[in-house]
């Protein structure tokens, strides 16, 4: 019995404790965690920025900062380079706000975000094709948007890595004698990126890989 009283003490104390601290958090109105977010943000102190922006959206849902800290939090995110928190942010974002002036931005960013992660040739070519997705999808939905023209330049780099990385994979199957599986991907290649200057070299591998497939 006194081993259960003094159980019932202990959990009484640690609630009164965990009460106090998160009536002591509280404290902080939504106005002084937009300030505190801001301020670190500027500051680039982006842990510090997602923690205040995280607390106000927590606590304060209904607030009018609330829509500023979801964006914020994605932003702090992607100046920290975790792009994989971003673009779950990013993307969280537009699907609760798709009416939101912000939207061409949010779609830009997200597409920065798997940009960024652009790697050689030779790597996984997943970054280029959901980053090409995303800016696509902004000059079609917002031609006249300032991000759209930003987004043009990014295009072309994505559509180089990809015809880059078909003619590294084509490539390496005509080394390994593999010539079906090479032609396949040599038109794949001129079909999909004929002004691509990985195009005019693929056309020049196709007669010959053709013959040599037919031999086998």
């Amino acid at each position: 019995m006194k081993k259960l009283f003094l159980f019932f003490i202990i959990v009484s104390l640690l609630c009164g404790c965990s009460l106090f601290e998160t009536s002591h958090e509280m404290e902080k109105n939504a106005q002084e965690l937009v300030s505190e977010g801001s301020s670190a943000f500027v500051s680039k102190d982006y842990k510090t920025a997602v923690k205040a922006y995280t607390d106000l959206k927590d606590w304060y849902p209904f607030s009018k900062y609330a829509i500023l800290a979801e964006l914020k939090i994605a932003d702090a995110h992607y100046h920290l380079e975790e792009y994989g928190e971003a673009i779950l942010a990013y993307e969280e974002f537009e699907k609760m706000h798709p009416k939101n002036e912000a939207i061409p931005y949010i779609i830009y960013q997200t597409g920065l975000c798997w940009f960024n992660q652009l790697g050689t040739i030779d790597r996984d070519h997943t970054p280029a094709k959901n980053s090409l997705i995303q800016f696509n999808r902004l000059i079609d939905q917002f031609p006249e948007s300032e991000y759209a023209q930003k987004a043009k330049g990014n295009i072309k780099k994505c559509m180089g890595n990809l015809s880059g990385h078909e003619l590294y994979v084509a490539n390496f199957y005509y080394k390994t004698k593999k010539y079906k599986a090479a032609l396949k991907r040599y038109e794949y290649l001129v079909e999909n990126y004929p002004d691509s200057k990985e195009s005019k070299e693929a056309l020049n591998k196709i007669p010959q890989c053709r013959a040599l497939a037919n031999k086998n």
